[in-house]
């Protein structure tokens, strides 16, 4: 007697990760084994890229506050030092947001923190 395939599940599953693959170049769009294999690690690159896309933007805003107060004669790390001693409390991102979108005001901070 031959074994039971249980067809319905697996084309069910093999569906829901062509249909995940949907735009892959190649094989990897319509061959199951190999779509699996891009599929997962398209995933764990999300996973991963989620946390990176913290540190990137992070990285960014530090870089353009370090080239605006430069511009005021101020070190990065004298600018933070700065805002700490004077209790103003500015996070990154608005900070690097003042320094691209309103240099007025970020040469008032920067004038207070000298």
């Amino acid at each position: 007697m031959p074994r039971a395939s249980n067809n319905v599940a697996s084309r069910r599953r093999r569906k829901r990760f062509l249909k995940q693959a949907k735009g892959y170049w190649g094989r990897r769009s319509n061959n199951y084994r190999i779509a699996r294999e891009a599929v997962e690690k398209g995933l764990q690159y999300a996973y991963r890229d989620r946390r990176v896309k913290k540190r990137d933007f992070r990285r960014l805003w530090i870089v353009r506050i370090n080239a605006a107060a430069r511009l005021h004669g101020l070190s990065y790390s004298k600018f933070m030092d700065g805002l700490k001693k004077k209790q103003i409390e500015l996070d990154r991102k608005t900070l690097a947001e003042l320094a691209v979108h309103d240099p007025a005001a970020f040469s008032e901070i920067a004038a207070m923190v000298k």
